[in-house]
């Protein structure tokens, strides 16, 4: 049997969250539901339109470069990347080619070639469904009225909005790689506060390229030779990327395995099959016929004061790798620190909270992403980090048990209230009086095992503090009730 391995890069476009679109004023609304509202003569390429650069999406760009350890740019230039479809009215569209914004960096140990800035293109929208109502369901976003079966529909809202495309080095060689590095440029785009990438919403769209090939030996070791290339275009969500590659994978290693060749071919993903699909022959640079725009002025960004270096370095926020290593130098579990990074709630909710941080990420975690699991996020609000540090403070002086703050935090969940107060009616039961009343009690109840603890099984004592803590409903202080139990049978002598 030949051993193969995959070879992976990917080509990731995150749209820009900017008031307006790429050459444009029209507005950058993701959530606009009425199609081909936001569009103007430059969207529509109508004959002497001229465009102009958005200031803020070239900064946003640079800003991720800068996060990424890059090389930026100062010379850059847009360029006209030709081809004819619909949704690109102009028959080009506006891109970056020999001299793009970002060169390349890493992240999460993953080369990156490039990140350059173009616009992107209008939605497109094939109805292959029956239409019963007024409006049709084809976009969760899109309304359409008075539509007929069989058409195919454009949407320009989106066209000519700042997107940013990202390409990798081809140096992963799992789905499982693909898949972290995708969630961690997501995550990364949301610090640096530069878009939403929303993949539901079509924010973030990423293209893989997979190749696979023998993996050849020679007396110097293992040799990896490159395959041939396929694009699998589009995907919308991280489980999608990861299926795909692994489909891509197994069908190149059994077609080379039957003696064929791969082709270098464009793919879709069906969702419903689970497989690739041709869609065309890929094309090549030549292909596009790239040259620089007439229209656009070059830039030199080094005249630009605020994309200067030190610049963009102070606006960098604390990045993603760096708040995962600074959350497992407090203690905190793999996993749980990777949750803290990538929700925004629970990160802000922990940096807030007062006292032991590994004890409160455990909490936050378990407890409360269980609560948000089978109550809702609505009442998240009902949780504060001031509510969260009193009950941190009540556990570390053993006023609170494990149960009693579990109790508490649910009960504010669900019915809210101030944790701080609340959390009291749960404190343990310390009072001397009442767990010598409550240990009188358990030993009349169980005389037998009494005389064995004073016989000298100790194991008979864990057995009455259990029913001590059952007869308190879990609210008695375990070590002040084992003092109160051994008080007592010493007392019977």
């Amino acid at each position: 049997m030949v051993a193969y391995r995959a070879t992976i890069g990917l080509e990731i476009h995150a749209e820009l969250k900017t008031q307006t679109k790429m050459f444009c004023a029209c507005r950058n609304d993701a959530d606009e539901r009425t199609p081909n509202k936001n569009i103007c003569p430059v969207c529509l390429a109508h004959p002497g339109t001229l465009p102009v650069i958005n200031k803020e999406a070239v900064h946003k760009v640079l800003l991720v470069g800068r996060a990424l350890g890059a090389t930026l740019a100062d010379y850059t230039e847009f360029d006209r990347k030709n081809y004819f479809y619909p949704d690109i009215p102009k028959g080009y569209q506006l891109s970056q080619y020999a001299y793009p914004l970002v060169s390349g960096g890493v992240l999460g140990g993953v080369a990156i070639t490039r990140v350059h800035l173009e616009e992107d293109t209008a939605r497109s929208l094939h109805d292959k469904i029956q239409i019963t109502s007024s409006k049709s369901q084809i976009s969760p976003n899109l309304e359409f009225e008075n539509l007929k079966t069989g058409v195919s529909l454009l949407d320009y809202n989106r066209a000519g909005v700042p997107l940013m495309e990202l390409v990798t080095e081809p140096v992963m060689h799992s789905a499982e790689e693909a898949g972290i590095f995708a969630k961690e440029l997501q995550i990364l785009l949301r610090y640096l506060g530069v878009g939403d990438a929303n993949m539901e919403k079509g924010e973030l769209r990423i293209e893989a390229n997979v190749s696979v090939a023998p993996t050849e030996t020679n007396k110097k070791g293992a040799v990896e030779a490159l395959g041939t290339k396929v694009e699998v275009k589009n995907l919308n969500s991280f489980r999608s990327v990861e299926k795909a590659i692994c489909f891509e994978v197994e069908r190149q290693s059994k077609l080379l395995d039957a003696g064929g060749t791969v082709e270098q071919e464009t793919l879709g993903w069906d969702e419903a099959k689970q497989a690739t699909y041709v869609q065309r022959k890929k094309e090549g640079s030549a292909d596009y016929r790239y040259f620089p725009d007439p229209d656009l002025p070059k830039l030199k960004l080094s005249e630009i004061p605020e994309f200067a270096a030190e610049v963009l370095r102070k606006e960098l926020p604390e990045l993603p790798w760096e708040r995962r290593a600074r959350y497992l130098g407090l203690g905190l579990k793999q996993d749980d620190a990777n949750m803290f990074v990538s929700d925004e709630h629970y990160g802000a909710l922990l940096d807030a909270v007062q006292g032991d941080k590994a004890l409160a990420a455990n909490y936050i975690a378990s407890d409360l992403a269980g609560l948000v699991s089978k109550y809702g996020e609505e009442h998240l609000k009902n949780i504060t980090a001031q509510g969260l540090s009193a009950m941190l403070g009540a556990i570390t002086s053993t006023k609170l048990s494990s149960r009693g703050a579990k109790d508490a935090l649910a009960d504010v969940f669900v019915n809210g209230g101030d944790l701080e107060l609340v959390i009291k009616k749960y404190e343990q039961q310390s009072d001397e009086g009442a767990l010598l009343a409550m240990a009188q009690k358990v030993l009349d109840a169980h005389p037998a095992v009494a005389a064995d603890y004073k016989a000298g099984k100790a194991a008979a004592l864990q057995f009455l503090l259990g029913q001590g803590m059952k007869e308190s409903k879990g609210s008695a202080n375990p070590e002040a009730l084992k003092k109160a139990l051994i008080k007592v049978i010493g007392d019977r002598g």
